[in-house]
Parts: structure tokens; sequence; C-alpha cells
């Protein structure tokens, strides 16, 4: 029992014998079996341990727990250090054969709880820049959890999300987008995304993979530097660069409010009124007479007109960070409020 502590079977028996009252060397030989000139030995290096003392012939046992503590806090802190040190080959390890192995280049993380923690040190670890596509239906990490945006947020690391339509209609979500561009976020939106994904300082990707179907757990993939992330983050700029900017504040220099300025952002990124309203702090009744009146100011007879207007004018433009072509802000702008993906027609 006592292996842990570097006594062999033979010394711990010797010691066992001693705490039984058994002070001679021929008493503890003829109680444990052993060869009196081996329990003699034994005997010397315990005293040598300074586990017993000698009196004359006779030995006693120090006290166990004053004699033994000290070995059992040493060998604690060995096998810390012995689990630190396999904690560096294990990296090493990991890193030779990622290497000499490709596939090893993309590792499979396996529960909620782990991917939810892969996703926080990521931003954690992150120092200049996060990728995000935020889909419907969060698999491990909902955004009000997310407290590893702020802190990165505070220490200058740029956030770029692209959030799917879908997701602004979960409970909480206009809140949360708002706290986020507030904290910095340059928000952007889209009627659908492939894929969810986050990628750290474009050298390491997160990317959710199907439940796993002996387990029923949620998986994903660890991408490290590869074709395959390069392919990944290529897609997200793809995303990014057809994407609506989201805006919440107004600014001076255009024809609209503050408030008008905001709807009209919204509404622009294809969040529905009700939603609008709610982020607004408004009535949907207060949503639909702005949005008329707007359409008046900028002659336009549909909300897909006042979409295309609004692009031409620079209406949105300022804030949020760099907005796409011309063009392309045309076009996404018609196709966030009408829900229709073909390129439509120019308006006068």
């Amino acid at each position: 029992m006592l292996e842990a502590l570097g006594l062999g079977a033979a010394e711990e028996a010797v010691l066992g014998s001693l705490v039984d009252y058994r002070s001679r060397p021929g008493s503890i030989a003829a109680a444990t079996g052993l060869p009196l000139a081996e329990v003699e030995s034994i005997l010397r290096t315990l005293l040598a341990k300074q586990l017993i003392s000698r009196n004359g012939e006779e030995y006693a046992p120090a006290p166990p727990d004053v004699s033994l503590g000290p070995l059992l806090v040493r060998e604690q802190a060995e096998l810390e250090v012995a689990r630190a040190a396999i904690t560096t080959l294990a990296e090493r390890y990991r890193d030779g054969a990622r290497r000499r192995d490709p596939a090893q280049l993309v590792e499979v993380i396996i529960g909620a709880d782990a991917i939810r923690g892969q996703a926080l040190s990521l931003q954690r670890n992150a120092r200049e820049e996060m990728l995000w596509f935020c889909r419907g239906g969060a698999i491990a990490l909902e955004s009000s959890e997310n407290i590893e945006e702020f802190r990165a947020l505070e220490r200058g690391v740029r956030y770029r999300v692209l959030y799917e339509n879908s997701w602004l209609e979960g409970p909480g979500a206009m809140e949360s987008l708002i706290e986020g561009i507030r904290a910095g976020e340059i928000a952007r939106t889209t009627p659908t995304l492939p894929i969810r994904l986050a990628v750290s300082d474009r050298s390491v990707a997160l990317c959710p993979l199907p439940v796993d179907e002996t387990t029923g757990e949620p998986t994903a993939a660890l991408i490290l530097g590869s074709s395959l992330l390069v392919a990944l983050i290529a897609l997200f700029d793809s995303y990014w660069e057809r994407g609506a900017p989201v805006r919440i504040d107004g600014t001076t220099g255009v024809p609209l409010s503050a408030e008008e300025r905001q709807l009209l952002s919204l509404l622009v990124s294809g969040i529905g009124d009700k939603s609008i309203a709610k982020a607004l702090q408004v009535s949907l009744r207060t949503v639909q007479r702005r949005v008329q009146e707007m359409m008046l100011r900028a002659n336009a007879r549909s909300r897909m007109q006042l979409a295309w207007q609004a692009s031409k004018l620079g209406w949105l433009d300022g804030a949020g960070g760099p907005a796409p072509s011309s063009a392309s802000t045309q076009w996404h702008a018609v196709h966030a409020a009408t829900g229709s993906g073909e390129q439509p027609t120019a308006v006068a």
C-alpha cells in the first residue's frame, strides 16, 4: 500500500511489525517470516529514512502521519511535475504528428461541454481578430454565455460576426446583437449561412459537425493551418462581402434622424417589423408608420424601392465597418428587404 511513497513490500511489513510493538529484529523476523539478516538490513534503511528510531537493541517507529506525511507531499509535488511534463510531451507529440501526417491538422471535439470550452478558449487566446458565422439554434454556446467576446473586445481584438436571419428571431437575440455592436463588434446579416464557424487570428478554426450517431453527442472539428482552413476563411470573406451591415446608432450628416437611421438599418438587414419594434422599444404600428414616412421621403412606392433608394442615396453609409461595393450593397439591400435572391432591375 505504501509503494507510492517508495517503500517496498518487505519494508512495509517490517514497519507494520514495529507499529504492532515488536521492537527487536528477532521478533520482527518471526512475525514477518523474513530472514533475520534481511530484517536487519531493512531496519538500517528505515533508520536512514528517519521512519524509525533505535535505542540499543530495540527499534521504535516514528508517528506515521509525521514521518510519512512529508513523503506524501513530496510525491504529490513530483506527480504534478510529471503531469506537466506529460502535457508538454503530448503537445510536442501532436505537433510532430501534424507535421508527419496532414490528417492530424483536424482534431474532432466531442460533446457540448468540450465544444463550448474550445469556443471560449479560441477567443481567450485571440490576439487580433475573431470571425464568426452565427446560425440559429446554438449547439454548445449561447450568445448570452459568451463573456469572452467582451473581454477580447476590451483588449483590442476585432470581431466580425455574420448573422443568419433566423438567428435574429431567437429569444434575446436582438438584445445580444445590440450589446455586442455597442461593445465594438462589427455585425452583418445574411439570409442563410452554410455552416457554423469560428476562426481565431486566421490560424485555427472551430466548425461544428453533425451529431455523432453512436453517442448522440454534438461534435466539432478543430482545424489548424492547412488548405482546409484557407478555404474556410475564403468562404467567410465571400459571405461577409455580401452581408448587410447592421448599425444601431445614428450619426449626423444624413437626411434621417438617429432613430430613423437605426430602423432603416435593421430593416435593410432583413429583420422583421416585430423584432425591430422590440429592439427600438416602440410599437409595431410606430415601426410601420416610420417606414411609410421614409418611403415618402425617398419617393419609393414599396419597401424594395426604399431599400434600393437608401443605398443609392447613401443613407446608411459611414459606420459599421467597410461596406461592400455599391452594386453589392444595392443588391443586398433589396434582397434583405424583399427576401428575394434575384438580381433587381434599377429603379429611377
